[in-house]
C-alpha cells in the first residue's frame, strides 16, 4: 500500500526530515519526504506503511506534530525512501521554528579536545542553533538562509548526507574550516584579533571591567562582568540606563544556584530550547552587583543558549551583565557597521562574527507562576510560532500598539506574531516596525485582505496601518485597546463564549475620547461593551505622569479633595511648577480624563513614598508590588463599587493614614484583587479573563485568580502571549477576523 501523508506542526528546521527517513527505512518503506513552504509531504510505500503515522508523534522535542492529513494513493517505483527536493511552489504556512539552544551532544562536542568542533562558536545540528534569524524564504534549505554564504566542505558535506548523523540535512551546518569565523574589533573598527585568539581577549576584557558588544545570535549584545559594581555603573551611564534591571547570564545552572533561590521548574526552563530569561529570586549571599538590579530581589537570569555564549561565559567565569545592544529606545544593532557607528561609545571592544542576521530577535523575558510559564515578551526561542489558530480563510495583519510592539499575522487560520519590536518611541523604532511589516509579509508571500490598527490615531502603528490599507486598497479596522488586551486572552485559549474580561494597564484611547485603563468589559464575537471601570481622575500633563507618578497621585487626590492635592504639590515641586499642575487639573487643561489602572499603581506608589519618579516604564508599579510582597496577607481597604465604577477614594483616604507602607501597599492590592471579585459578581459571566500591563504583576494575577476562583469563576489569562502590550496585535487580529466573519455572507 501507498499513503500520502501532509504533515503540519514545528516539522522544518528541527530534524523532521532526517527522522522521517530513518522511521521509513527501518519499517522497510519506500518513497519520499520533502519539504513545502510550511508543511512536509510524506509518500510512504510498504505494507507497514500505516506504523509510520503514530510514530511521527512520539518524535522528541523540538519536533511537534500538529496534525497529519491521510490519503490513499497508487503505487510508486521508489527503489528506497529519500528527502526529495523541496516543493517550491507549496502555498506558505506558519510552520518555521525558533532558534534553538545549543543541544546536549553539541556542548559536549564543544567541549571535547578530539572532536572536529572542540571549541567551535557556532557548532549546531538539527536539534539546535540558528533557524528564525537566519531563514530568508521558505521552504527551509540552506540556499535560503545566511549560511547559503558558507560552502559545505567535505566532511560536513559527508555529514549532512549521511542518514545515521545528527547533521543529516541540518542546513545551518558548520565547520571551523568551512563556517563563521570571529574577531575582535576596537571602537574604530580596527581589528585586534581572530577565532580563538578574539574570544580570549574579549573574555580577559570582561575579568578586567571592560565593556563588550558581542555579535550575538539575534541582533548585538552588550555585556560586562556583573560583579563588578563599577563596571555595571558604567555601562548604565554610558548606555543612559538609570535603573532598569539587567539580565543576568550565568555560565552554568551550578553557577546560577550560586546567585539565585532556583526551583526546579525554572531551573528547567532556563535549559530548555528556547532558553530565555526567567525572572528568579536572588539570593542573599549573591555577588552579583547591586546596580543590576536596583532594589529588585529579582534578576533575570539566562544560560548560554548559543556555544559562543557558552565559550565566553565560562572563559570569563563570572556572571555577565548581558542587555539588548541599542542605544536608548531604539532597536537592537545586528550589522558590524551599524554597531560601530552605534555602540562605539558604549562598549570598549566588539566581538563579532561574519554570519548575517537576517532579522533582529531580541531574548524573551519569563516568569514561572502557579499556573506554569509566562510568557513576558515573547522573541528568541518562541517566535515566529503561531500561538493560536482561528477557522478562517482570511488574511489579516494587525499592528499592535505603541508600547512593546509586535505585529500579528493571520494566514492560513494561523495566528503568527512577530517577535517583540519595542517602544514605538523613535524614528528607528518605527522604521523597524515597517521593515518587520514587510518582512512578515514577504516572508509568507501575502498581500493582507484586512488591516487592523488601535483606536488611538496618533500611534506610529495606527498611521502605518492607515497608510498600508490605502496602499494595498483593503479595509482598515480599529480595534480598541482595551478589548484586544481580552482578544488576546480568548485567542490562546480559543474561546468563544461570553466573558467578563479585566483590562488594566496604563492608558488606551477608549470609544468616548477619555483614556481608560482600569475597564470590565463584557466581550463576545460580537464585540464588547463596557460593564465596569475605576473611578476616573485627571492625569496633569498626560503622558508625562508615565516618567512622574507623583502626576497621577496629584489627579487622584484632586479628585477627592482639591486642598489634598494642593497640600501635596507644593511639597513635591517648586511653587511655580505646583500652581501649573494645579491649574490643569482645575480646568482641564492638559489633563485628560483617566480610569487608568496603571496610573492609580503609580499613584499609590508616589503617596506611599516609595516611588515619586520613574526612569523606566512600570518602575513605580513595581515598587509597589515589592512593597506589598514584604507585608503579605494584610486585610484588604474598601473599595466599593457604586453604579459600574470601583471607587478607590476609601483606599486611598486610609493608605494615607497608614503608618508603614509595606502594609498599605499590601492592602492596596489585596482591593484591587477584591474589587474584581466585586465585579464579576455584579456581571454574572461565568467565565473571566485577566488581562493587561497590569498583570505582570504576579500578586495581582495569582490573587486574582485564586480569589475568583474561590468564587466559582473560570479564570483565563495570556501566558503564551504576552499580558502586557506585547499581546495587543494577536488580540487585534483575532477580534477583527471574528468580525470580518460575522459580517461575511
Amino acid at each position: 500500500m501507498r499513503v500520502g501523508l501532509t504533515v503540519r506542526g514545528v516539522v522544518q528546521g528541527v530534524g523532521f526530515r532526517p527522522s522521517v527517513c530513518r522511521l521509513a527505512r527501518a519499517l522497510g518503506l519506500t518513497g519520499f519526504v520533502r519539504n513545502g513552504r510550511g508543511a512536509v509531504r510524506i509518500e510512504a510505500q510498504g505494507s507497514r506503511a500505516l506504523e509510520l503515522i503514530p510514530a511521527l508523534g512520539a518524535l522528541p522535542a523540538p519536533i511537534a506534530v500538529e496534525s497529519v492529513a491521510r490519503e490513499d494513493l497508487t503505487d510508486g517505483d521508489e527503489p528506497s525512501f529519500e528527502i526529495a527536493p523541496s516543493d517550491d511552489a507549496a502555498a506558505v504556512e506558519a510552520a518555521l521554528p525558533p532558534d534553538l539552544a545549543v543541544c546536549e551532544d553539541c556542548a559536549a562536542e564543544i567541549d571535547d579536545p578530539k572532536a572536529r568542533r572542540f571549541r567551535y562558536p557556532f557548532t549546531n545540528c538539527t536539534r539546535c542553533g540558528p533557524r528564525f534569524s537566519i531563514v530568508e524564504s521558505l521552504p527551509y534549505d540552506r540556499a535560503r538562509t545566511s549560511m547559503k554564504d558558507f560552502e559545505l566542505c567535505a566532511d560536513c558535506a559527508l555529514e549532512y548526507a549521511s542518514p545515521d548523523d545528527r547533521r543529516f540535512h541540518a542546513e545551518p551546518i558548520a565547520c571551523p574550516a568551512c563556517g563563521p569565523s570571529l574577531a575582535l574589533l576596537d571602537a574604530s573598527g580596527k581589528k585586534l584579533a581572530a577565532r580563538e585568539d578574539a574570544l580570549q581577549r574579549a573574555a580577559a576584557l570582561l575579568r578586567q571591567g571592560g565593556i563588550l558588544a558581542l555579535r550575538a545570535l539575534g541582533g548585538f549584545q552588550l555585556l560586562t562582568d556583573a560583579t563588578d559594581e563599577a563596571a555595571v555603573r558604567r555601562l548604565r551611564a554610558r548606555k543612559h540606563r538609570e535603573e532598569k534591571p539587567f539580565a543576568v547570564l550565568f555560565e552554568s545552572l551550578d553557577q546560577a544556584r550560586a546567585h539565585l533561590d532556583l526551583a526546579d521548574d525554572e531551573a528547567r526552563v532556563l535549559g530548555s530550547p528556547a532558553a530565555p530569561i526567567v525572572l528568579v529570586r536572588g539570593r542573599s549571599e549573591s555577588t552579583v552587583a547591586p546596580s543590576v538590579a536596583p532594589g529588585n530581589p529579582r534578576l533575570g537570569a539566562l544560560l548560554p543558549y548559543s556555544p559562543l555564549h557558552r565559550l565566553l561565559a565560562r572563559a570569563a567565569g563570572r556572571p555577565l551583565v548581558c542587555t539588548s545592544g541599542n542605544r536608548s529606545e531604539e532597536p537592537m544593532c545586528t550589522g558590524v557597521a551599524e554597531a560601530l557607528s552605534s555602540l562605539g561609545n558604549i562598549a570598549d571592544e566588539l566581538l563579532v562574527h561574519n554570519r548575517e542576521i537576517v532579522r533582529p530577535i531580541d531574548d524573551s523575558v519569563t516568569r514561572l507562576g502557579p499556573t506554569g510559564l509566562r510568557v513576558l515578551r515573547r522573541a528568541r526561542g518562541f517566535a515566529p510560532q503561531p500561538v493560536a489558530s482561528l477557522e478562517t480563510d482570511r488574511t489579516v495583519l494587525a499592528l499592535g500598539a505603541h508600547m512593546k510592539s509586535t505585529v500579528t499575522l493571520l494566514h492560513r487560520g494561523q495566528l503568527v506574531p512577530s517577535h517583540h519590536l519595542g517602544d514605538l518611541e523613535t524614528v528607528a523604532a518605527i522604521a523597524g516596525l515597517e521593515r518587520t511589516v514587510e518582512d512578515l509579509c514577504r516572508f509568507f508571500d501575502v498581500t493582507p485582505e484586512i488591516v487592523v490598527c488601535d483606536l488611538h490615531p496618533d500611534y506610529a502603528s495606527s498611521e502605518l496601518g492607515e497608510r498600508l490599507a490605502s496602499r494595498w486598497g483593503v479595509p482598515l479596522t480599529r480595534v480598541q485597546h482595551h478589548h484586544a488586551h481580552v482578544a488576546s486572552a480568548l485567542a490562546e485559549h480559543d474561546l468563544h463564549l461570553p466573558v467578563l474580561g479585566f483590562a488594566w494597564d496604563g492608558t488606551g484611547l477608549g470609544p468616548d475620547g477619555t483614556l481608560w485603563g482600569g475597564e470590565a468589559l463584557r466581550v463576545d464575537e460580537a464585540g464588547f461593551e463596557r460593564a465596569a471601570s475605576l473611578r476616573p481622575f485627571r492625569l496633569p500633563g498626560g503622558d508625562a505622569a508615565a516618567r512622574d507618578p507623583r502626576r497621577a497621585a496629584l489627579g487622584v487626590l484632586h479628585a477627592i479633595d482639591p486642598a489634598l492635592a494642593e497640600a501635596r504639590a507644593f511639597g513635591w515641586y517648586p511653587a511655580a511648577h505646583a500652581k501649573v499642575l494645579l491649574g490643569m487639573l482645575e480646568t482641564g487643561a492638559h489633563a485628560r480624563v483617566t480610569t487608568s489602572a496603571g496610573r492609580l499603581f503609580d499613584a499609590f506608589s508616589a503617596l506611599l513614598g516609595l516611588c515619586e519618579r520613574s526612569s523606566f516604564e512600570g518602575q513605580a508599579a513595581l515598587a509597589l508590588e515589592l512593597a506589598a510582597e514584604r507585608a503579605d496577607g494584610a486585610c484588604a481597604y474598601a473599595m466599593p463599587l457604586v453604579g459600574g465604577v470601583v471607587d478607590w477614594e476609601p483606599a486611598v483616604r486610609a493608605a494615607l493614614a497608614e503608618a508603614d507602607a509595606s502594609v498599605a501597599a499590601a492592602r492596596v492590592h489585596a482591593a484591587l484583587i477584591e474589587s474584581t471579585a466585586v465585579v464579576a459578581e455584579s456581571v454574572g459571566r461565568e467565565h473571566v479573563v485577566l488581562s493587561g500591563g497590569c498583570f505582570q504583576n504576579a500578586l495581582l494575577l495569582d490573587g486574582a485568580h485564586r480569589l475568583l476562583g474561590q468564587r466559582g469563576f473560570r479564570v483565563l489569562f495570556p501566558e503564551r502571549v504576552p499580558v502586557n502590550d506585547g499581546g495587543v496585535s494577536v488580540g487585534q487580529a483575532w477580534a477583527a477576523a471574528l468580525t470580518s466573519r460575522q459580517k461575511s455572507p
